[in-house]
């Protein structure tokens, strides 16, 4: 059954989850990554293994993680380890899908989360961002890469600022010819709709719209002419059930709301998940 009310962060996080898959070993963040992961745990892929920047495996949490280090991210996990284990492994290509955003994106998907220089420099730009964390060791190892940003105009350039996290560089076979394990970007998802890289010149084009976007309106928020598929899809809504999984996990919208602070002490916070976990199956 289909959702009649639900938001394009909650849209977002729905169809994220579904590249997801059973089996699959998936290094999420925190925020919409960390809950498509979730969203996916519950539902169609109870056999994927979650990986947290802190060094949590394969958590089955019964509540939002609040930080990479945050108690649910070990919650019945395989193992909790250290961060440099985490980041090893991913080098040695034992992470199958890492999800990252960013504040710049290009055509051929490279992320930007380090400067935008406006008219000034590294040294002096005109906003000085938080870096990459681990989005470089994400981007340039793992089997691939889901982009998850917000479509705001100026986000979408035609040459990054500074290349926080590899995509296919400057398209075709650049991205092999520069040593890079991992596959690159296969996918970004929006708040309007879903990317895909062309698979001979690796340059970004729109594969499909949430219900009611207009892909004309979509192309004005990138500074290049970007393409659209020939046969563009239209996705549906995402279902009750996962609507139900976001409610439970991120009940006061600290991660979809866009709230900074919960709206309740921490107690009592607890105590309305605890009564929710009875009227929800978690699959646990």
């Amino acid at each position: 059954m289909f959702a009649e009310q639900y938001s394009p962060q909650e849209m977002m996080a729905a169809v994220c989850a579904m590249e997801i898959h059973n089996d699959d070993v998936a290094f999420v963040g925190i925020g919409i990554p960390m809950m498509a992961g979730l969203i996916a745990a519950k539902t169609h892929a109870p056999n994927a293994t979650l990986v947290y920047e802190a060094g949590g495996v394969g958590a089955k949490s019964r509540r939002l993680p609040l930080t990479i280090s945050d108690n649910p991210t070990t919650e019945n996990a395989i193992f909790a380890t250290e961060m440099w284990r985490i980041f090893s492994d991913t080098q040695a290509g034992f992470i199958d899908k890492g999800i990252i955003g960013g504040a710049q994106v290009d055509r051929y998907g490279n992320i930007n989360t380090n400067v935008i220089l406006g008219n000034g420099t590294y040294d002096r730009p005109k906003v000085r961002l938080p870096g990459t964390g681990g989005a470089n060791d994400i981007a340039s190892s793992c089997g691939e890469t889901i982009i998850m940003m917000k479509l705001v105009k100026g986000k979408f350039v035609n040459k990054v600022d500074f290349i926080s996290a590899p995509g296919h560089l400057h398209g075709y076979d650049s991205r092999q010819k520069a040593g890079l394990k991992g596959g690159g970007p296969s996918k970004m998802v929006t708040d309007k709709g879903i990317f895909l890289f062309d698979p001979e010149s690796k340059e970004m084009y729109l594969s499909a719209v949430f219900p009611g976007e207009d892909p004309l309106e979509i192309k004005t928020y990138f500074e290049w002419d970007l393409k659209i598929a020939d046969h563009l899809e239209c996705l549906e809504p995402p279902t009750q059930e996962v609507i139900d999984i976001i409610h439970y996990y991120d009940q006061d919208g600290m991660i979809l709301g866009g709230k900074k602070t919960m709206d309740t002490e921490f107690e009592a916070y607890y105590q309305k998940m605890k009564a929710n976990y009875t009227a929800i199956e978690l699959n646990l």
